[in-house]
């Protein structure tokens, strides 16, 4: 009977270890990657915090829909906003989620779905946090978090608080991909 469990053991870790693509890892599934002129950002993808908002953004990621898409809205020691392939703050997909709020603070890196009055207004635009950010906890959907890159973030091409963040010809997310 022990061989037998062995047995089956081995096989369930030979099938596991086979499905993965060569260098993926289990939590590839829930990186995102973004690459920008100083670097990648990587951002660990919550779908316990809101599985539609996660599943939407990876099947957007996953059809190339973010590549060369402009950060258009970046206010310093606040965030900065992309995911408008318009590059105006009213583009999008075409396809909006339910809003999935909770109790999860907006800290620095924390990554939101940006929205209009309408909280289930949610798309394609999403904003990463350069500092804490009391005053959106509750009021927009947490969907990850930046693991890495930070740096490269805090390098992306600013507007002012004046014009509510616009940046003239903005820096860009080059590339979005899944996994590491």
């Amino acid at each position: 009977m022990k061989l037998l469990r062995n047995v089956f053991l081995a096989i369930l870790m030979i099938g596991a270890a086979t499905s993965l693509a060569p260098g993926a890892s289990w939590a590839d599934d829930n990186t995102m990657v973004l690459e920008l002129k100083d670097g990648k950002v990587v951002i660990q993808l919550e779908p316990n915090l809101a599985p539609k908002t996660v599943a939407h953004i990876k099947a957007l990621v996953a059809k190339g829909f973010y590549n060369n898409t402009p950060i258009h809205r970046v206010i310093p020691n606040f965030m900065a906003q992309m995911g408008d392939p318009t590059g105006t703050g009213t583009g999008g997909s075409g396809e909006n989620v339910p809003a999935e709020f909770t109790n999860t603070p907006f800290q620095r890196g924390t990554v939101g779905l940006a929205r209009s009055s309408d909280p289930n207004s949610g798309d394609s635009q999403f904003f990463i946090c350069f500092a804490p950010a009391d005053f959106l906890n509750g009021q927009y959907t947490v969907f990850g978090q930046v693991t890495s890159g930070m740096e490269v973030v805090d390098k992306i091409k600013a507007g002012t608080e004046e014009n509510n963040g616009a940046v003239d010809n903005p820096d860009k997310i080059l590339k979005a991909t899944l996994g590491q």
